[in-house]
This record gives structure tokens, C-alpha cells and sequence, in this order.
């Protein structure tokens, strides 16, 4: 007698079961990720319309591939192959950082710094996905935006990632992509660029020109998600981080702080007047950074922000 068939129901129950057994974080709710996008539903509420429904035996070999990676800890945006940031779809793999919902705050912080600033010049340190550099290009109206990282292949993942959210063309410092909305006119176009380098050294007077169209144009906002965990938490990261996310990106030095000072030195004379840096740090950073503010005696430290979920997450400068 053929044994009956598992049903959507019964196999998420399952997966979220094993999910806790694993120690995975969010157990019920990434069963239901893995299982929607494993069988090609349009999102997650489909689940909840089919939990009748019989599943194939190639159906659940499909799942239980998936199910076997997430136990391993493996990242679900690396399963999925993508995330959401700010409503754009983001490419995601073990060449960058996966872009968290927190640090969409800083496009945020980015459009209010820039209100009345006409095609502002925009530099983001760190690009890793694109992510940010991606939002700003979309969102802020006329903005000439370049991205840099040290990694090539971070920028191989961004140019993807640029590509797929309509910034088509080549997007590097020798030739900038363009982006408009349809709902854009011509004098709101965006452009992305990207470049490769440590810190600023990536923004080089050629760069600047291809980008803003003058080699002497200064920086109207400077924005940074740099490294900044220190390097004695190594053993404190969640295995999602530690064995997926390249430590590139993850460690910062002793307090976690040493890119970003290093980033902070470099700013001097690369600035117009008021213009604003933008940076993502630890929550236990701000108070460090407002402490050595004197050090950079050409610009004002301007404050220290939270996330949508009230811990401290940015602080932020202004150019004297």
C-alpha cells in the first residue's frame, strides 16, 4: 500500500521542529522562507493557502537540500540567493556582507543630510553588495553616487546587484551607469559608479571627474559601513557570520574602531563645507568616537543615532 503523501503542513512543522533542534534562530519563520521559495510560491502567504497540499517526492528532495544547508547554519539569503533592501533585491553570497534592515537607516540619514543639495556628490567606503550605494542612487534625485571597496570581487557583486535594480550599462569609474525611475525627468537621473581602493585612496581625481565631471568637486556626503566588530569577539559571532561572511568585512581591530579612524583622517580637504559623514558602528562606538572628536579638528561631530530598533547604530559629522 503506497504510504501517503507529506503535505505543506506537515513538512513546515517538521522543518521548524528540526530548525530548534539546530539552534537556528528563528526557526518557524525561516522553514516558512525556505519552503515558499523551494516550491516557487509567489511569498510566504501562499504557504498558508496550501497546507493541503500533497507534496512530490522531487519536491521535497528540492526542500530537503535546502532544510540540510540552513542546519549547517549556512545564511537563508545565501540559500535563497537574495535579500530585500529598502524594497530592492540584493544578491547575496560569501563575497560581502548580507545588508541587515538595520542599516537602511542610513539612506535615510543620507536624503535628509542632502534636502536642497542639487546632484550631490555621494561616496560610500565599503560598498560590499552595493546595497546602500544602490538606495541612494534610486531614491535621491540627481545624485552622482560612487562606490568603492577594497575587494573585487565585493564590486563583481555589486555591479551585478546595480544591474539588476535598473542601473544598467558597466558601472565603474571608467564608465558610470545611469539610472532613472520612470517616474523620474531627465534632470532627476542618478548615476552609480564604482571604484576599487583602500578607503578614500579609491577616490582618485580621475574618478572624481568621471564621476561628478570636474577632478576638483568635493564630497556633499561620505557614507561608511565599515568593519567595526573587535577583534576579540571573534568567538562571540553567531556561525551565520563567522564561517559565511568574509572577515574583510567583520573586523575592525582591537576596539573594532581602526578603519573607521583611519577613514576619518582621510577626510581633510575631500569635503564642501557642511557636507555630512554618515557611519555605521557598534553599539557600544558612539560614545568612543564623540570622546576623540577633537582629533579631526575640520569637522563637527554632529551626533550619535539609533536604529528603528533603539540601539545605537550610526554617528554622523559635518564638514567645517
Amino acid at each position: 500500500m503506497p504510504q501517503p503523501q507529506m503535505t505543506v503542513l506537515e513538512i513546515l512543522n517538521r522543518t521548524k521542529v528540526f530548525f530548534e533542534k539546530k539552534g537556528i534562530p528563528d526557526a518557524r519563520l525561516d522553514a516558512e522562507y525556505i519552503i515558499s521559495y523551494g516550491l516557487k510560491m509567489k511569498n510566504r502567504m501562499d504557504l498558508y493557502l496550501n497546507f493541503e497540499k500533497p507534496l512530490t517526492p522531487a519536491e521535497l528532495d528540492v526542500l530537503r537540500t535546502m532544510v540540510a544547508r540552513r542546519a549547517t547554519r549556512e545564511p537563508l539569503q545565501h540559500i535563497i540567493g537574495d535579500t530585500s533592501f529598502r524594497g530592492f533585491i540584493i544578491k547575496c553570497d560569501r563575497r560581502a556582507l548580507i545588508p541587515r534592515p538595520e542599516t537602511e537607516s542610513l539612506v535615510d540619514m543620507a536624503s535628509d543630510c542632502l534636502k536642497g543639495v542639487e546632484k550631490p556628490f555621494i561616496v560610500e567606503i565599503g560598498t560590499g553588495t552595493g546595497a546602500i550605494s544602490i538606495a541612494c542612487a534610486k531614491e535621491i534625485a540627481g545624485a552622482k553616487v560612487l562606490a568603492t571597496d577594497v575587494s573585487e570581487d565585493a564590486l563583481a557583486l555589486a555591479r551585478t546587484n546595480a544591474e539588476a535594480n535598473g542601473l544598467a550599462g558597466n558601472p565603474d569609474a571608467e564608465s558610470a551607469a545611469s539610472s532613472t525611475d520612470s517616474t523620474a525627468s531627465a534632470s532627476s537621473a542618478s548615476t552609480l559608479t564604482f571604484a576599487q581602493g583602500d578607503l578614500l585612496n579609491a577616490v582618485s581625481a580621475d574618478v572624481i571627474a568621471n564621476v561628478a565631471g570636474d577632478a576638483s568637486t568635493k564630497i556633499d556626503c561620505l557614507i561608511a559601513n565599515l568593519p567595526y566588530i573587535p577583534d576579540s569577539e571573534k568567538d562571540k559571532l553567531q556561525p551565520e557570520v563567522a564561517k559565511y561572511d568574509p572577515a574583510l568585512a567583520l573586523f575592525g581591530g582591537a576596539d573594532g574602531l581602526d578603519l573607521v579612524r583611519k577613514l576619518l583622517q582621510q577626510t581633510e580637504g575631500k569635503l564642501k563645507p557642511e557636507a555630512s559623514i554618515l557611519l555605521e558602528i557598534g553599539s557600544e562606538q558612539g560614545e568612543m568616537l564623540k570622546a576623540e572628536a577633537e582629533k579631526y579638528p575640520w569637522l563637527e561631530f554632529t551626533g550619535i543615532h539609533k536604529d528603528f530598533c533603539n540601539n545605537v547604530r550610526f554617528v554622523s559629522y559635518k564638514a567645517k
